[in-house]
């Protein structure tokens, strides 16, 4: 169905914008483009048709990884580092990281969707040893945490926030609350508190990540069986404002609203990353490409096991191992491994691996994704504040009354506080049940169109100040903790191997972040070597 200007801006921001941008005179686009994400070489999965291989086109490989994300390139890192060289990763797009791809820009380089990981705690040992062999560290506190160097911190001003043609400091927004909001907001942080402190029996806690490590006690997990909303609301939390918090929170680490976000994983959001209560969460580790420094770290250590543009077609067990058959630029070949790290989303198995649907040890269609668009905004200059009061450009810029995520400044990192910038802008398709099939159906120009009439809402100059605009649509994004998956025993499934094939994606621990997916590289390369 094609939709009129106005039908589209009114379906993404609201109908009192879309009226008020489609009054205004034209404005000029500038240049760009649709980046990334092969949708049309990744339906072809659906077909499950059968391939030949040609005899010449077949190599034997000890290990065969599919998949070229976090995932895949951290179980290429510690296949490397046990001495393990017999393998090769085998990467659907262009170019490898999956959601912690990134691109060289000028001034500075910027994110295609992930772009800070927390410093981790302690127990967290792996991570801690990637983060160190990074020299991204400055040793430990009194208390053994790990200390980041100050120039990767998330640099101030952190976060701020627009509301009613204002910017004001901070995510919650405190301008205008009445007695009644501070008293909801207080209330919700002593739930918090709580479960920050709470620890079953044999001392886990409630919330840490991996997930792996979180408590398994049925006071904990029962939380996964209702909606975060209907938790605010039993607990009385109806204040407008914490409610868009808590919504800003699930759709910012989810990609899904309030109430289509598990109790569980919501209350995960504010409480995994705080160590004990009365101090501040974990603070961030951050550069100009967000994420990509960690994808581009293992690629310095692997690369020469990557192979791009592999469109994976089909995994085949046998009983000598497993052959996995790859297309590329039309041509058919075949790699007899013994064992397969399976590091591509998991509701792809059925798709991918001959026999999995007569034979499945697990639900994959239970791994429902989400669906985004980012773009990256280069800018000639930074936007003119609206008032001299206003709250400075900060790392992250949300607006209050947008669907979308706000942007985060690329070069606030590195202290460029003037002239060229890039914004990296994220809008998750939540409030459209039908979110991914919709976003394909618009090109680089309605799609920029969103981007810049949501902007212009804070920025009226944003138009003249863009002289680029690149969008990247992940149809698949990541995994959607709804209620009743994270705790349902369907991941616990999924993390034994299917004959030799070893699951290992972030979609295993139900929550789509880099820990997450870290975790899981690490543990299917320990299995397989």
């Amino acid at each position: 169905m094609i939709l009129s200007r106005r039908e589209l801006l009114t379906l993404f921001l609201g109908a009192p914008l879309a009226a008020a941008a489609c009054r205004e005179k034209p404005r000029v686009f500038p240049d760009g483009e649709i980046v990334g994400q092969s949708a049309e070489l990744g339906h072809v999965l659906r077909e499950m048709r059968s391939f030949e291989v040609p005899t010449d086109n077949w190599e034997t490989k000890q290990i065969a990884i599919i998949g070229g994300g976090i995932a895949g390139l951290s179980a290429a890192w510690k296949l490397k580092n046990s001495g393990v060289n017999d393998f090769v990763v085998l990467e659907l797009e262009k170019e490898a990281g999956g959601t912690s791809s990134s691109t060289a820009g000028t001034p500075v380089g910027y994110p295609w969707a992930a772009h800070y990981l927390p410093v981790p705690f302690k127990e967290n040992a792996d991570l801690i040893e990637l983060l160190s062999e990074m020299s991204l560290l400055d040793g430990v506190n009194s208390d053994g945490e790990p200390v980041a160097k100050e120039q990767y911190l998330c640099r101030e001003p952190e976060e701020r926030i627009f509301y009613k043609g204002r910017w004001y400091e901070g995510l919650y927004l405190h301008a205008g609350e009445s007695e009644e909001d501070k008293r909801q907001y207080a209330e919700f942080y002593r739930h918090v508190d709580h479960w920050v402190n709470w620890r079953d029996a044999s001392g886990k806690r409630a919330f840490v990540l991996p997930v792996e490590s979180c408590s398994t006690d049925t006071e904990v997990t029962q939380l996964d069986r209702i909606t975060f909303a209907d938790w605010l609301t039993q607990n009385g939390l109806t204040s407008e404002r914490l409610r868009w918090y808590c919504d800003y929170a699930c759709r910012d680490d989810y990609g899904l609203k309030v109430d289509q976000t598990s109790a569980w994983a919501g209350l995960f959001y504010f409480c995994s990353r705080v160590r004990k209560s009365g101090v501040e969460s974990q603070p961030f580790i951050t550069v100009p490409e967000g994420n990509g420094q960690f994808a581009n770290y293992f690629l310095s250590k692997v690369g020469e096991h990557v192979r791009r543009s592999q469109m994976v077609v089909s995994v085949v067990p046998n009983e000598n191992g497993v052959d996995v058959i790859t297309l590329q630029n039309g041509e058919l070949r075949g790699i007899r491994s013994k064992k397969v790290i399976y590091s591509a989303p998991i509701f792809t198995a059925p798709y991918v691996i001959r026999g999995f649907q007569t034979d499945a040890t697990f639900n994959a269609a239970a791994f429902q994704h989400n669906a985004w668009f980012v773009a990256n905004l280069q800018l000639k200059d930074r936007p003119k504040p609206r008032f001299a009061k206003d709250f400075p450009m900060a790392w992250d810029n949300v607006l209050y009354e947008s669907q979308s995520l706000g942007y985060v400044t690329a070069t606030h990192q590195k202290g460029i506080d003037y002239g060229p910038t890039v914004l990296t802008y994220y809008y998750p398709m939540c409030e459209d049940p039908n979110g991914r099939t919709t976003l394909f159906n618009y090109d680089w120009k309605q799609l920029a169109d969103v981007c810049l009439t949501d902007l212009s809402r804070a920025h009226p100059d944003i138009y003249e100040l863009t002289s680029r605009i690149d969008i990247m649509r992940w149809g698949h994004a990541m995994i959607s903790p709804r209620p009743n998956f994270i705790w349902s025993g369907i991941r616990e499934k999924a993390e034994k191997p299917h004959r030799n094939i070893h699951f290992a994606h972030t979609d295993l621990g139900g929550i789509a972040l880099f820990e997450e997916a870290f975790y899981h590289g690490l543990r299917a390369a320990k299995k397989v070597s």
